[in-house]
Order: structure tokens, then sequence, then C-alpha cells
């Protein structure tokens, strides 16, 4: 027999701890890196010829909505694709557990809109074996997985099952009901979370609303229940917290747990975040981070975005226009409803006025209308092939101009015609490689948010890993590779609480991709139908990696799936 499991030869270790790099062979055997240096090729089972090629830690995403996906996809692509190991789920405050049978439908419509995850497709591939936040992770470990997983406790469901979600929107929770919350948090504590989560984003400008078009439960939280769930953490005395809302609601909640926080999100000025949303100058705000974690001394870490913004708009399940009272009201319903209301000539003059008052920008990002293109019109709808060879392949901008109308008037024309299933295209946002520069370095950011999981018919954010290593420090020299590596491995692997994941060393986890530095990147977006109940997804694959290992079994071999689950539930306090 031979003594490894894997012998990766001759390649470039790069380790995820900063160390400089370095030429060395790597074995592996039962899972685990057993020997760094030279190694006998015969002595593997499988070896890898990794000559001119770089050897890292996987990548670690803190910032995931697979809490579905994972159930129908062990690889939680687009992640797995793109050299992710371990992958956090339960963030935002969203997630699926504790839930109630009858409540179980609710949940799915919340994330349907908030989320973009097709409802239709949660629905079938959902299993739906657990009641509890813990009976939630057995589920997740009993159900086979490419990736490690961890989660935390999401809080929307926490007031779904003790208040009740109208309840707590109106009323919000008695003193009794927010301890019984608590105690649920420390519940799922004791079963392996890594912590808690919640949107707190308020009910002004906000694009992440519940199906109904109000705020998602979490969004007003008050500060008495902020400082609750906070000083139930600081009761466990471990676990880290994420919130997606003011810098000054993390730093308080990192005061009252006196545990470390992940905040959303620190990106670059004139940039959007992961939800399109414009971000505010980012220097100040590395300043207050820097404060927070210095002379405060507070744990304060940033999901920074430094992914280039693209979007393919779909008025199907498009939330990203919820900035407009208009737009919002049109696209809530069920498909024959919003298909009705955007239709309807009465609301067309407030829908047109909505983007005038942008000057000819849309959604939250203000994508000029004009440079939105036509993408594709689903085959399904009636005279598709006219409507294709008409309107395929060409801008709002030109069709308007074309037939003498109001941008808004064409996008909607088109839309309608296609049953509200047509793929309207964005320019891509870029961003400043200084500002870049400067977000990715500060002290305490991790380049990520890729929401993994969510959006899936709008964004592909999940190939942040592969833009970091390919685009902005092998095209711009943002940083070193190796401190690339430690960003996108071991730095969020110990804010998470991760005890062994995130570096190369002996005896560790092998969890290890080898990929080439020079031609590493991601393919062009596309559209896969491989979602429970035919939905489709808007993907990005990636190129340049020639292995991904995960617990020492190769998943991934250039591209092409192994078929390999090796992935672990990582329950905090134990991994």
């Amino acid at each position: 027999m031979a003594l490894y499991d894997i012998v990766i030869k001759g390649g470039t270790v790069i380790d995820g701890l900063r160390t400089p790099r370095y030429k060395a062979d790597v074995a592996i055997r039962d899972g685990k890196i057993v020997q760094i240096g030279p190694v006998d090729a015969a002595d593997g089972d499988e070896v890898v010829d990794a000559t001119g090629k770089i050897v890292a830690p996987g990548f670690v995403d803190i910032h995931t909505h697979y809490d579905s996906q994972l159930f129908w996809d062990p690889w939680c692509t687009m992640s797995g694709w793109h050299g992710v190991t371990t992958v956090l789920v339960g963030n935002c405050g969203f997630g699926f557990a504790p839930c109630r049978p009858q409540d179980q439908d609710r949940a799915m419509l919340s994330l349907s809109r908030n989320e973009a995850v097709p409802v239709k497709t949660m629905r079938a591939g959902m299993p739906w074996d657990w009641e509890t936040y813990p009976e939630f992770l057995d589920s997740v470990e009993r159900t086979p997985k490419g990736v490690n997983v961890m989660s935390l406790v999401p809080l929307a469901p926490l007031y779904a099952y003790v208040v009740g979600v109208d309840k707590a929107k109106k009323d919000r929770a008695s003193d009794e009901e927010l301890e019984r919350m608590c105690e649920l948090v420390i519940e799922g504590m004791e079963a392996g979370a890594a912590g808690w989560s919640s949107q707190i984003s308020g009910d002004l400008f906000n694009v992440q609303l519940d199906h109904d078009g109000t705020p998602m439960v979490t969004d007003l939280m008050t500060e008495r229940e902020i400082t609750a769930f906070a000083r139930a953490l600081r009761r466990v005395g471990r676990g880290t917290t994420q919130i997606t809302g003011q810098l000054e609601t993390a730093a308080l909640i990192a005061r009252e747990s006196g545990r470390p926080i992940i905040w959303n999100a620190l990106a670059p000025t004139g940039s959007v975040n992961q939800h399109g949303e414009s971000q505010f100058p980012h220097l100040e705000t590395i300043d207050r981070l820097e404060e927070l974690n210095g002379s405060e001394g507070l744990r304060v870490f940033a999901s920074a975005q430094i992914v280039r913004f693209q979007s393919e708009i779909v008025l199907e399940n498009y939330n990203l226009i919820d900035i407009f009272p208009a737009w919002k009201e049109a696209g809530l319903g069920t498909l024959e409803e919003k298909i009705a209301k955007f239709a309807d000539p009465a609301r067309r003059p407030a829908l047109r006025a909505a983007i005038d008052e942008m000057e000819g920008g849309f959604g939250a990002a203000r994508y000029p209308l004009a440079e939105i293109t036509v993408n594709w019109i689903t085959s399904d709808a009636k005279d598709a092939l006219a409507l294709k060879e008409k309107y395929e392949g060409y801008t709002i901008g030109e069709i308007a101009a074309r037939e003498g109308k109001h941008l808004a008037d064409t996008l909607l024309d088109i839309a309608v015609a296609g049953d509200l299933n047509v793929g309207f295209g964005t320019t891509m946002i870029d961003m400043d490689t200084q500002a870049v520069r400067e977000v990715a370095s500060c002290s305490v950011a991790l380049p990520g948010i890729s929401d993994g999981g969510a959006h899936t018919k709008f964004v592909t954010t999940a190939r942040f890993a592969t833009e970091l290593i390919g685009h902005w420090v092998r095209e711009h020299r943002i940083m070193s590779l190796e401190e690339a590596h430690w960003r996108l491995s071991a730095y969020p692997a110990m804010a998470i609480g991760l005890r062994d994941r995130g570096s190369i060393g002996e005896g560790r986890p092998a969890d290890i991709i080898v990929y080439d530095p020079e031609t590493v990147d991601a393919l062009p977006q596309e559209r896969l139908f491989d979602y429970p109940a035919d939905e489709w997804r808007l993907v990005q694959k990636a190129v340049g990696y020639d292995r991904i290992i995960v617990n020492g079994k190769t998943t991934f071999i250039n591209g092409v799936c192994t078929d390999e689950t090796p992935g672990k539930l990582l329950r905090h306090g134990t991994a």
C-alpha cells in the first residue's frame, strides 16, 4: 500500500500565514497533511504534479447563504468551483431554524425575496427534517457535503418561532420572549453554532425586504434587543457575531458581548456592495474601524467588497428596485400579479418618474438604464422568436430611440412580453485600484461578501477569491500573494473561531488548492438550469484550479467534479 493518499509534487507553497513562499512537496494521509518537504512520488496513491503551480490553503467563505442550497448541491457552487473549502451559513439573520412545520412556507417566502432564492426550488430541494436549530445542524451533518460547513444562529427564525413574525414587527418582543430567544441562541451555541447574525437595516432605503415588502423582523431591532442578544453571547464566552447594518451598531454589540463581530460592509467609495447599494467614503470608515480596534479595545472585523459588480436584471424576482416605492409595489405578489401591475398603463407615470428622478439610473446601483442590454428572452414567451430577433443584443437606449419610448416603458414592455422572464444585462461597475488597495489592506478587512447561494439570478459575487487572486493581485498588484491568501483563508478562519483551518501545516486538515497563478480566472457569466424544480441560476465558473482538495479528498480536477463529498459540519468549539 502507498504511504500517502495524495502527494503534491514540486509546487510553491503559500501557507496562508504570510510566510514567504517556498518550494516543497506536500503529503496527505487520512485527511491530514502529514509531511511537507521532499516526498517520493512513488509513495503516493494519487500524485499531483504542481510544477509551476501554487499550493495554498482552501479559501474560507464567511458570508454565504447556502442554508438551502447545500441540501441539493454538496459543493456549494459557485464557491466550491472557486477554491473555497469551508463556508459559513446563517448570515444576515436569515435561515430556517428553528421553524415549526406549519411555518416552513413562510420562512421560504422571506428568503425568496430578501435573498432572491426561488421559492419553488426551496420547496422541492429542502428535506425539512428538523424543527429546532440543533436538529438543523444534525441534518446538515447527515447531508453529503463537498465543502466544510459552519453555521451562525440567524435571529429572524428565532423571532418567528418565539414571538411570531407579524406580532414581532408590530410590538417587538416582551422581556420573557426576549429571554427565551437568548436561551435559544445559547442552545444553538452549545450545539455547535459559531455565534449569531442579524440584518439591522432599518426601514429606509432597504432593499433586503420581506416577501410582502415590509422590513425583515430584525431590521427594527431596538437597542434593548440588540444588547440582550449580545449579552447572551457574553454568557457563552465564545463565538462571533455578524451583522449587516450600521458600524456603530456593530461597535455596540462588540462592547456588550465582549466577542468579535464581522460587520458588513466596507467597500471602495463610489462602488456598490453585494446588494447594489452605493457606498460611503471608505477612508473615514477605515479610520473608525482602526479607532474601534485600537483605542476602544474592540474586535470589529469588516467584510470587504472587492468584486467588480455586474448584474442581470430579471423582473420576475429582482428586489434591488425596492428603493423606488412605485417599482417595489409593482414587484410584489405572484408572477401573474406582477405582470399585470408592470403592464398597467395607470402605473406607468410613477414608474417613469422614478427613473427620471434618478436621471436615468435604475435600481439601488443606479445603473444607466440606457446602457442596459437585453441579454435573453425566455423561449417560453409568446412570439419568442420574433421578440428575440427584435430585441436581443440591443441596449434599452437603442430600442427606446428606435421605438420612440421612455426608457422605463421600453424595459417594461419587453419584460411583460417575456412574462418577466427576460434577462437585462448591466454594464460592469469597476473600482478604482487605489481605493480597492486601501479597502483590502485595512487591518481588519476580510475580502469576500460572496453571498453564495443568494441572488442567484442576478449576481455572481461568489467568485470573490478568484477575483482577488487573478485580477487585483496578478493584474494590479494591490498586495502580495502571501497577504491575499492570509486574508482569504487563515484570517477569516480566525475571525469565526476555526481552530485548525485556513493554513497549511503538518497535522492540519488537508483543505488545499493547487492552481496556476498566471491563468486562474473567472469564466464569463452563464445560465445553468440545474436547480430543483427546473429553476435556473446565473454563475461564473473558474479556470486555473488544477486541484481542489477537502479533508484529503480531491473534489475538483481542472474544474471537473469528482463527486467526492468529504466535507464536514464544523461545530464551533470543537472544530
